[in-house]
């Protein structure tokens, strides 16, 4: 008796599991109406910061290998040139330098964060205020065909 009950369980399964795949895959239909702003800004920071980082380290290693070329080293020769040619008493106060090039790089990358942590969170809250008046986005989800 239990194992009749078994069997017929089981091919129950199959044939729902064989007509479910000749449907094809499932949609839902959704509406996307409400962004968390602080979510927003938690995930915008952090994509903000790990870009901070990024700008920096690639900017370091571009100066690292331009003034392993000597191309810093010309520039301000040929600045000095420029100056001293004009009347001009030197280029001592302005030098292409590595601390100068990362230091404004590490300023730029800052104002980057801010900016985009701000301006990501900012836009949280205009899609809410639109999707208050429009009802928000709709989405189809389906599984893989």
């Amino acid at each position: 008796m239990g194992a009749a009950r078994v069997g017929e369980a089981v091919r129950a399964a199959r044939t729902s599991v064989s007509s479910a795949a000749s449907r094809g895959p499932r949609r839902a239909r959704l509406n996307l109406k409400r962004i968390d702003p602080w979510s927003v800004m938690k995930f915008a920071f952090a994509v903000s910061v790990v870009l901070f980082i990024v700008i920096v380290v690639a900017t370091s290693v571009l100066y690292l290998a331009l003034d392993a070329m000597g191309v810093f080293s010309s520039v301000n020769d040929s600045l000095g040139d420029l100056v001293n040619a004009g009347g001009g008493q030197g280029t001592e106060g302005f030098q292409i330098t590595a601390r100068g090039v990362i230091f404004s790089s590490a300023l730029i990358g800052l104002v980057n964060v801010v900016l985009f942590t701000a301006l990501a969170t900012l836009g949280a809250f205009v899609y809410n205020v639109c999707a208050d008046l429009v009802g928000g986005i709709e989405l189809t989800l389906a599984e893989r065909d």
